[in-house]
């Protein structure tokens, strides 16, 4: 076997072309668009390069075909507030063979240690942990966009080279083609009429105050949960929603106004796996007509929804659920859209779990983030676990 470093085009189109070469026979894989998986490794595209660094490599056997592929990162604002220095892999794809894995785990962990890191998390993202995130070890059912997806060897080829589950996480499945419960639209219902509270959805017109209201929300929502928490900048969402305009709903991302401060938040996608399932990876003209006339003909029936956060103060007062009922509502006037698909909760964070839980979804979808010790003799420590709330 003979791996090599990804520095040139050829190299940068074999690291994407080993992905489809895996999934080859896979009904149920999306090809991401190309452009999209190198941004994640251009500096002037990925704003992570400003405090991080990146390397990948691609696999071929013998003969030469390729046969794995696997990328390896370090976000030097996180890398040293664990008890050893981490960095990360992710991106990865290989064969159903040990040696070929264990080799590019190698590869990674060896660039890492002369990155002057101690362990190795993976599969993750050079990125947001929205993105890309964990091992999918149960539930192999069609993948929302930029949700994770592999082939359910690769749980043994991680954990026979010794990776150890860090945390735990799940996937939650909505359908709303189901009415939801009395009680639970009683409590929705109670808590949209209390005095003082405003529930309004996103529209361009009035697209810079909303997306302050939502940076300061996620800003304040998210730095008691997150270790290392960077706070979300505006021009981000900004630039996010501009790109997503295309197949944005505005009714899909909801803002909570108590008295006029805004106290929680709710962003949803159409998920456009659905047409980019037709598209191979290639944003060509051609395709370009294809996705809009795709969109057109209502080809995308399933949501991914991306977040949902409640500013402590307001936490466990039900608004998750007059959240989820103004959408019902959306979905009623878009009868086409039948499910949504919560975005991962980590086993560190049974708060939301109860939420997605109380809101009528259930857990389909299992992944793991692994952590790997360079130093085999060194304690493993899981992710710490709140006690139950």
């Amino acid at each position: 076997m003979i791996i090599t470093k990804v520095n040139d085009k050829r190299s940068r189109r074999d690291f994407l072309d080993v992905a489809k070469i895996i999934y080859i026979d896979d009904p149920v894989w999306v090809c991401p668009l190309d452009n999209q998986i190198n941004a994640v490794f251009d500096p002037e595209q990925n704003v992570y390069y400003s405090h991080g660094t990146a390397e990948r490599w691609v696999l071929r056997d013998s003969a030469g075909k390729l046969i794995g592929r696997i990328a390896a990162f370090i976000d030097f604002k996180t890398a040293n507030t664990h008890d050893q220095p981490t960095g990360g892999v992710g991106f990865f794809e290989c064969i159903n063979d040990q040696a070929a894995a264990n080799l590019l785990f190698d590869t990674a962990k060896v660039w890492l240690e002369e990155q002057g890191m101690q362990a190795m998390d993976g599969p993750i993202n050079f990125g947001e942990r929205d993105s890309y995130w964990g091992l999918l070890v149960d539930g192999f059912t069609h993948p929302s966009y930029e949700i994770a997806y592999n082939p359910p060897y690769y749980q043994q080829l991680f954990e026979n080279y010794g990776f150890q589950t860090y945390f735990k996480q799940e996937g939650f499945h909505l359908d709303v083609s189901k009415p939801l419960s009395d009680r639970f639209m009683k409590i929705a219902e109670w808590v949209a009429k209390k005095p003082g509270y405003d529930f309004q959805h996103f529209t361009w017109k009035e697209a810079d105050r909303f997306v302050n209201d939502f940076a300061e929300v996620f800003n304040t929502a998210w730095s008691t949960l997150l270790d290392n928490f960077e706070p979300l900048k505006v021009d981000y969402i900004k630039r996010t929603l501009e790109k997503a305009r295309i197949i944005l709903e505005e009714e899909f991302i909801w803002i909570a106004y108590h008295d006029g401060k805004p106290i929680s938040i709710y962003l949803m996608y159409p998920d456009v796996n659905q047409i980019l399932k037709h598209l191979n990876g290639k944003l060509t003209l051609w395709n370009k007509l294809r996705f809009i006339y795709l969109k057109k003909r209502k080809t995308m029936t399933r949501a991914r929804a991306v977040l949902m956060g409640v500013i402590p103060e307001f936490q466990n007062l039900g608004i998750e659920s007059a959240f989820i009922m103004k959408l019902t509502e959306v979905f009623k006037r878009k009868p086409h859209y039948h499910e949504v698909e919560f975005s991962w909760v980590g086993d560190f964070n049974p708060k939301m779990r109860k939420i997605f839980i109380s809101v009528g979804s259930v857990p389909v979808k299992h992944y793991i983030t692994y952590r790997y010790l360079f130093d085999r003799s060194a304690e493993f420590k899981r992710y710490p676990i709140p006690e139950k709330q």
